[in-house]
């Protein structure tokens, strides 16, 4: 058994079976292990954004870790962004990544790198296996690394000799340490707080996200007048009717400081304390309100769902929560508008779907759209990276082949990954793509006047605009091998959307929307 043999024997026994990949020389003995270990399900990416994303999107619907095939320094800086994505969402990714062989190495070859430092600015474990004996051992822990809650990105670096020498050992799973149990001092100090009568803001985030912890957060905004409130981008949101239908603290910090205005307290539960996205001339970086104390419940390592209920049980014993109420929109008809788009959406959503949104400027009126839907995930930017949403939806797709996978993209960030369509269509995946072609980088035309920047330029015009040429979308997926079509009105998106989920495999629908700005 060689030393790739023992890696991929290893990772199946510690329970990760699927692999995204784009690999290079130096992997190939990775890539030739594949058909002597079957359990263990390639993917191929033609981007590295793409493998990385996948396997994001992956673990946050399986719950537990993907690995990537990486080709070097290079291969893993293509990546970056996604994996920086997925360092923000707390999702476990082990990636692998080929260097050359050790005896290589002093040579400075032209695609020699230090990939420990790449790694490392996305990872929180690195470690490299130089040696064969050692590799199955390596990997044992790299999965383990991953799961380290809440979750990080675990990065094995795979010299191309420990890959094809014989002698690789497969190596039992280690178990992966768990969430700390809440602090019943910080329980109850936050249930004082809860009963002192100040206005209060409770900020949920991370594993509070799923139902549990939206019922016990809903139940102590009811029984005490707290406001509570969902981290801006959450890693995977539950929603829908028969669930608490709580407002996310919103990006801009202008409307974010209108949602804690007022606040003398904020309760952060599995999130930190908000901060704007960027600074501003003239505006505070810290969005808690002057004078208001910060308060944790739970940091994103410890069990936030048991503190929340814990909590719950302090303040509201008898108190229920606020459900939605199922209902739809009703659908819209004429020209596709910024905001009636998303009542189409709203109106037809499949029941259990899982919502991959990258809309960006476009989604403003998705939540209120989609409140009283069926039962469905959300999975948001959570890093600001853009470039996620088709890769997301890709694995999404992959860990839960039974679900409709629904990606909402921005036109300007699904040309960061757009290759992502060539998986899907390969791997025959159940995902429709709504396009949100505006034409334009509408986000920076936003937040050209929110730096107090001069956009009347032509020059600074070019480079916020996507219309010349023009982005054919239909055509682009076409070519990649996925069933397209355009929309222009709320008849044509509704009619295209409802055949794309009838039908199995990918779909997408480039639906044609005027900019904001």
């Amino acid at each position: 058994m060689n030393g790739a043999q023992s890696l991929i024997r290893t990772l199946v026994r510690s329970g990760v079976d699927v692999c995204f990949a784009n690999p290079g020389t130096s992997e190939m003995h990775f890539v030739a292990a594949l058909d002597s270990v079957p359990e263990m399900r390639g993917v191929l990416g033609l981007f590295e954004g793409a493998v990385t994303g996948a396997a994001d999107g992956y673990a946050r619907i399986a719950g537990k870790p993907a690995a990537t095939l990486l080709h070097l320094g290079p291969g893993l800086g293509n990546g970056l962004a996604n994996l920086h994505n997925a360092r923000r969402a707390h999702t476990p990714v082990v990636n692998v990544v080929g260097d050359h062989a050790t005896h290589h190495k002093k040579y400075d070859a032209p695609l020699e790198s230090d990939i420990d430092a790449v790694a490392g600015s996305v990872s929180g474990w690195v470690r490299r296996g130089d040696q064969v004996a050692d590799v199955g051992s390596v990997a044992a822990a790299a999965v383990a690394a991953s799961m380290d809650p809440p979750g990080q990105v675990a990065t094995l670096i795979l010299a191309a000799d420990a890959s094809w020498d014989e002698g690789g050992q497969v190596a039992e799973p280690l178990p992966p340490r768990t969430p700390a149990a809440p602090d019943p001092q910080a329980v109850a100090s936050v249930a004082d707080v809860l009963r002192g009568g100040e206005p209060v803001a409770l900020l949920i985030g991370g594993q509070a996200c799923r139902e549990p912890g939206l019922l016990a957060a809903s139940r102590i905004a009811n029984a005490t007048g707290a406001r509570a409130l969902v981290e801006t981008f959450p890693a995977r949101l539950e929603r829908g009717a028969g669930l608490p239908a709580l407002d996310r603290l919103r990006y801009l910090a202008e409307q974010a400081a209108q949602q804690l205005d007022g606040v003398k307290h904020l309760i952060v539960a599995g999130t930190r304390s908000p901060v704007s996205f960027f600074a501003y001339p003239g505006k505070p970086s810290d969005l808690v309100p002057d004078g208001a104390q910060m308060h944790t419940l739970a940091d994103p390592s410890q069990d936030v769902v048991a503190a929340l209920e814990a909590l719950a049980e302090e303040v509201a014993p008898d108190t229920l929560p606020t459900l939605a109420e199922p209902s739809r929109p009703v659908l819209p008809s004429g020209p596709l508008t910024a905001n009636n788009w998303a009542e189409v959406i709203g109106a037809l959503l499949p029941d259990g779907a899982i919502v991959s949104d990258e809309a960006n400027t476009s989604g403003v009126a998705l939540p209120a759209a989609t409140a009283g839907a069926p039962r469905h995930d959300v999975l948001t930017l959570t890093g600001g990276a853009i470039g996620q949403g088709i890769p997301v939806a890709t694995g999404a797709a992959i860990a839960a082949p039974d679900r409709p996978v629904v990606n909402l993209e921005a036109d300007g960030s699904a040309m960061y990954t757009i290759s992502a369509l060539w998986t899907q269509a390969r791997e025959n995946l159940d995902v429709t793509t709504v396009i949100l072609n505006n034409s334009a980088y509408a986000v920076l035309r936003v937040e050209m006047l929110r730096v107090g920047a001069d956009l009347s330029g032509p020059a600074a015009k070019t480079l916020l605009d996507l219309s010349s040429p023009g982005l054919d979308f239909a055509r682009i997926a076409e070519g990649m091998g996925v069933p397209s079509s355009r929309a222009t009105t709320c008849e044509e998106l509704a009619e295209q959307f409802r055949r794309a989920l009838a039908e199995p495999g990918p779909h997408l629908i480039d639906a044609v929307v005027p900019p904001h700005l």
